[in-house]
């Protein structure tokens, strides 16, 4: 076992009960913000471990008894069925300010239970916050002011697709825009913002939500994840009309969100005149400013940083900054996370193509000729920034969008 996962604090729990275990679990996960946690059944106990800036880290190890206990009472409080234990199950509980999702499983040895922590408290993240390039931020400041239109944030789960999107509407919530969302689930309340969830317990989906909020009248409209083809015809029907929809769906990199829309059956002449632009995002972990390890680059070497040597200052670039460890950051070197962005804005060139019907890689290719920021170049600028490590970067970025493949 690494120092890192050994410096983590472990917690004994076999003498507590399983209310005390629970709360005393969710207790360390909060104060190490962690987003998840973790009861994993084995044959003879119950595995503990927290998702920790992304990476899995151990927290405790139950006794089998008591780790059941611990499962079924967190089922009660998030007003599921105890006694079924063969069928996945869903619920919510919200546990001293923290709102709790939780969703059970049956496995080999038992069931296993998953909590994702979302802290009520948080505080409001910017544009500025997230890490975009300064021109990313320019460009998604001049697609939020457009009065109509189709914005779609793209990425795997728990890249920060919604911290994105809630930021997007923090700078649009300015007291003279009517602002509805359709969410699953409603994660943050924002005052002022008309707010609804999906319920598919009663068969009340995305698409019947959208079609309701269309008649509120509303100036601009978050869809949670377009993951139908209803949806996305009435997200793109709704930019048409003059509304400004932002969204998130799944596509592995920013051109590829129109070949996804067009998976779904999207009319491409409404797409290309309504699509103002993609944000494809990863996240990465930022560098313990406390311990980071500078290595200063030789003279003689290549230089790493030559293909956005144009986005960096005169003295950026020069030096490497490796992950050390401390006792601020738990010993993993790592202290936050940051995105890595890569944004499609739609030109008048582009749009034509999307009418046409070209593929991704047609478009990438224009994307290139127009200057914008690929995930490759943005992940170059957070390591010559001293923000990450190279290693970091490789890990959360897939190597056939940082040109490492072959």
């Amino acid at each position: 076992m690494s120092a890192a996962v050994q410096d983590f604090p472990s917690l004994d729990l076999g003498a507590r009960t399983a209310d005390e275990a629970v709360t005393a679990l969710l207790e360390q996960a909060s104060r190490l913000h962690a987003s998840d946690l973790f009861l994993a059944s084995a044959l003879d106990r119950v595995d503990v471990s927290m998702r920790h800036l992304g990476v899995i880290r151990p927290l405790a190890r139950l006794p089998l008894e008591l780790g059941h206990r611990c499962i079924a009472h967190v089922k009660v409080m998030a007003n599921m069925d105890v006694a079924e234990r063969r069928r996945p199950q869903d619920g919510r509980w919200i546990h001293r300010g923290i709102d709790l999702r939780v969703s059970t499983l049956p496995t080999l040895h038992g069931e296993d239970c998953a909590l994702r922590l979302f802290m009520r408290e948080l505080p409001t993240l910017t544009l500025e916050d997230l890490g975009f390039i300064r021109s990313q931020r320019n460009d998604l400041v001049s697609m939020l002011e457009s009065p109509s239109g189709l914005i779609l944030v793209t990425g795997p789960t728990g890249s920060g697709k919604t911290t994105t999107l809630y930021a997007c509407l923090h700078h649009l919530h300015d007291g003279e825009r009517k602002i509805n969302t359709i969410e699953d689930p409603v994660e943050h309340e924002i005052a002022g913002v008309r707010q609804s969830q999906v319920n598919p317990r009663i068969g009340l989906g995305f698409p019947d939500m959208l079609r309701g909020v269309l008649r509120q009248d509303p100036d601009v409209i978050l869809i949670g994840e377009i993951r139908d083809a209803s949806t996305a015809e009435t997200a793109v029907h709704a930019a048409n009309s003059g509304h400004l929809v932002l969204a998130t769906l799944y596509a592995p990199i920013a051109a590829g969100a129109v070949q996804s829309m067009r998976g779904w059956g999207v009319n491409l002449h409404f797409l290309g005149h309504t699509l103002l632009g993609v944000v494809a995002q990863r996240l990465v972990r930022t560098l313990c400013p406390r311990c980071r390890a500078p290595f200063p680059l030789p003279d003689d070497a290549p230089h790493p940083f030559a293909e956005v040597k144009a986005w960096l200052g005169p003295d950026e670039g020069h030096t490497l900054f490796a992950a050390q460890g401390c006792p601020l950051c738990h010993h993993t070197g790592y202290s936050g996370r940051t995105g890595v962005f890569e944004m499609l804005r739609i030109t008048p060139t582009l749009r034509r193509l999307i009418v046409e019907g070209q593929l991704t890689p047609v478009l990438r290719e224009q994307m290139r000729r127009e200057g914008m920021i690929e995930m490759r170049q943005a992940a170059l600028l957070k390591v010559a920034h001293g923000e990450t490590t190279a290693e970091e970067v490789i890990r959360d970025v897939p190597t056939e969008y940082l040109g490492l493949e072959g």
